[in-house]
C-alpha cells in the first residue's frame, strides 16, 4: 500500500455528516447491538435509510493518514462482498466511502467518527489510529448483515474513541511455541477488536525463543524443548522474524511489548549458559540468574540491548515474578553472598531489588519503559519510569498501595482475565479451580475500579491485559479455543464506557462475531452450543503451573 504525498489539506469533522435522519441515543443508551459492531462505540445514532456499495463505489482518502486504513478498506470488502473498489483523492457526485484527518473532531488520537448516510460514508479522525478503527468498525458492520446482505448497510453515526489506551493480549511462547502465522492470525485479530498491545512473552524457563546474535547458544540450546517435551528441536524467532511481525503489527496499530524473564524463570538461558546461574531449587534447576555477577549484569545488558534495537515500542517487559521459586542458593553461594555484603544489602529479597532496580535502569538506559509484574513494586523501581502488571487478583491492598505510591497499571488479574483457566464447568483441561467465563470475563473491570482503586488514582489505571499462559495449551487449535471468543470481552472492557456495557446486547453481536471466527477457520469455544466446537485434547505430561 503507497502512501499518498504529504500536504494534502485536512477536511472539517462537519463534512462528516451525511444527508439522512438520526435518531440520537447518548452515552446510557443501549442501541439494539449496536449494528454488530465490537467493542460497542461510545456514541451510536442509528439513522434512517441505507448505503449501497456498488461497482461504481470508491474509496477517496484526503489525507496521508489514511493511505494504510484504505488499503485494508479495499481489501476488507474484496474479501466480504467481493468488490474490488478504485482508491481515489477526489470523490464521486454520490457513492463514496471517504476517509479524511480533522484536527477539529471531538474524539481522541484513537478515536473516529463514522457516518453513513444514503450517498456517502465518511470516516473523521485525528489520525491513522482513529480512521484505521473507523475502518474496523464499518467491516464489522458489513460482517454484521452477512455475505448475502452486506452490500447494504444501514444509516447511522457513531463517535467513539477507547475508554483506556492500553488494550492487551499477552502470549506466552515459551511454554509452547506457535509460530508466525499463528501470531499473525491472533494480531489479526486483535486488530479487528481494536486492541492495541501485544505482549511477547518471549523467554521463559521452557525455553528462550528469540535470537540474540551475541549469544547463539540462548536459541541453539535455550530454544530446546517446550513444556511438555524437553527434547523437542529448538523453536524459535529468528531477528527478521521479528522485524517481520513487529511490521505486520505495526500496520494495524499495535504495539509489541518483548517479554526476557529475570531474575527468575531463567532456566532455558542459564541451559544454555551456566556461567550466568545463579541456582535453583530441585524443582526448578538454574532457575534464577546470578545476581552477584557483574557479567551476568553484562550479559543481560547485550540481550535487551538487541531487544530494543528489535523492538521499535516504548516498553520492554523484564518480569520480575516467582524469584523465591529458585533463589535458595543466594544464601549461600559465596559470590552471591559477598556481593550482597559489598553492596549492603541485608538478605536476598533486598538483593532481589537491587538486581531490578539495576535492569530497570539499563532498560531506561536505552530510552525505553520498563514494564513488570506487580512483585517489582516492592523493589521500588521510580513509578515515573514503569508500568505495573497487577496479576494476582487476591493482593487488592498491594493494587491500592501501587496507586497511591503513584505508579501506572494495567489490570490482568488472574480471576478473571487469565485465558488458560476453565470457561465452563465440565472442561477437562485448563487451570483450576476457578473459572474465567465469557461473562466473568465482560464483567471487568469496574467491580474492581469500585472497591479497589482509591479516590484520586483512576487516571493511572492504564488498561487491561488477558494473559494466554500456555502450560496446558499446546498447539493453535487449543491456543484459538481458549481465546476466542473470550477476546471480544476483554476488548469491549478495554474499549467501551461502563454505561454502554450490557451483557445480553453483547450475546448477540457475539453470535455474529462466531461467523466471523468461522469464516477466518479460526477454532473456538461456542458458548451458545458448547457441543458444537469439541474441546481439543491437552498436551501430554503437562505439568503443574508455577502460578
Amino acid at each position: 500500500m503507497r502512501r499518498l504525498l504529504t500536504g494534502m489539506l485536512a477536511l472539517s469533522a462537519v463534512a462528516v455528516l451525511a444527508a439522512c435522519s438520526f435518531a440520537v441515543k447518548g452515552p446510557a443508551a443501549k442501541p439494539v447491538q449496536f449494528a454488530g459492531i465490537i467493542p460497542a462505540p461510545a456514541r451510536f445514532e442509528a439513522g434512517q435509510g441505507t448505503f449501497a456499495f456498488g461497482r461504481g463505489t470508491a474509496i477517496v482518502v484526503r489525507s496521508e493518514a489514511g493511505a494504510v486504513p484504505a488499503g485494508f478498506l479495499k481489501e476488507g470488502l474484496k474479501k466480504r462482498i467481493g468488490l474490488n473498489l478504485a482508491i481515489k483523492q477526489t470523490a464521486p457526485a454520490s457513492g463514496a466511502v471517504v476517509l479524511e484527518t480533522s484536527a477539529s473532531a471531538s474524539v481522541s488520537p484513537e478515536g473516529y467518527v463514522l457516518a453513513v448516510g444514503p450517498e456517502k460514508v465518511t470516516i473523521s479522525a485525528p489520525a491513522e489510529a482513529g480512521l484505521f478503527y473507523g475502518v474496523q468498525s464499518l467491516l464489522q458492520m458489513i460482517d454484521a448483515r452477512g455475505a448475502a446482505r452486506g452490500r447494504t448497510i444501514p444509516c447511522a453515526r457513531i463517535e467513539d474513541q477507547p475508554r483506556f489506551g492500553y488494550r492487551g493480549l499477552m502470549l506466552d511462547e515459551s511454554r509452547h511455541f506457535f509460530g508466525k502465522e499463528t501470531v499473525k492470525q491472533c494480531l489479526d485479530q486483535m486488530a479487528y477488536l481494536k486492541l492495541n498491545r501485544f505482549h511477547w512473552h518471549l523467554t521463559d524457563s521452557a525455553g528462550w525463543r528469540i535470537e540474540i546474535k551475541k549469544y547463539p547458544k540462548l536459541t541453539e540450546i535455550g530454544g530446546i524443548g517446550n513444556h511438555t517435551e524437553p527434547d523437542a528441536p529448538a523453536r524459535f524467532y529468528t531477528q527478521d522474524d521479528i522485524r517481520e511481525i513487529v511490521a505486520y503489527a505495526r500496520l494495524r496499530q499495535i504495539t509489541i511489548i518483548p517479554e526476557i524473564d529475570m531474575p527468575g524463570h531463567a532456566s532455558a538461558a542459564t541451559r544454555a549458559y551456566p556461567e550466568f546461574s545463579g541456582g535453583g531449587s530441585q524443582r526448578y534447576p538454574g532457575f534464577t540468574f546470578n545476581p552477584g555477577s557483574e557479567k551476568t549484569y553484562g550479559f543481560l545488558e547485550d540481550v535487551l540491548g538487541e531487544v530494543a534495537a528489535l523492538f521499535p515500542g516504548p516498553y520492554i517487559h523484564l518480569g520480575g515474578d516467582e524469584v523465591s521459586f529458585g533463589n535458595q542458593q543466594w544464601d549461600t553461594d559465596p559470590q552471591i553472598v559477598g556481593f550482597r555484603q559489598e553492596h549492603g544489602l541485608k538478605d536476598k529479597v533486598e538483593l532481589e531489588h537491587y538486581f531490578i532496580r539495576r535492569m530497570a535502569g539499563a532498560i531506561e538506559g536505552l530510552g525505553k519503559v520498563t514494564m513488570g509484574w506487580d512483585e517489582i513494586t516492592s523493589s521500588q523501581v521510580p513509578p515515573d519510569k514503569s508500568v505495573l502488571f497487577w496479576w494476582r487478583h487476591d493482593k487488592r491492598l498491594l493494587l491500592r498501595r501501587a496507586l497511591q505510591k503513584g505508579y501506572r497499571v494495567v489490570l490482568c488479574p488472574r480471576a478473571p482475565l487469565y485465558f488458560d483457566f476453565i470457561q465452563l464447568e465440565g472442561q477437562q483441561v485448563g487451570r483450576r479451580p476457578m473459572f474465567n467465563d465469557l461473562a466473568r470475563v465482560y464483567n471487568f473491570p469496574d467491580p474492581i475500579i469500585k472497591d479497589v482503586v482509591p479516590e484520586g488514582t483512576a487516571t493511572q489505571i492504564q488498561g487491561v491485559q488477558a494473559c494466554v499462559w500456555t502450560e496446558s495449551i499446546a498447539g493453535d487449535k487449543r491456543l484459538k479455543y481458549m481465546t476466542f471468543p473470550r477476546i471480544a470481552a476483554l476488548a469491549e472492557d478495554a474499549w467501551t464506557p461502563a454505561a454502554n456495557k450490557n451483557y445480553d446486547d453483547f450475546l448477540g453481536r457475539v453470535r455474529g462475531y462466531l461467523r466471523v471466527l468461522d469464516r477466518e477457520k479460526i477454532h473456538y469455544f461456542d458458548v451458545f452450543d458448547p457441543a458444537r466446537t469439541p474441546e481439543p485434547p491437552a498436551p501430554e505430561r503437562a505439568a503443574k503451573p508455577l502460578s
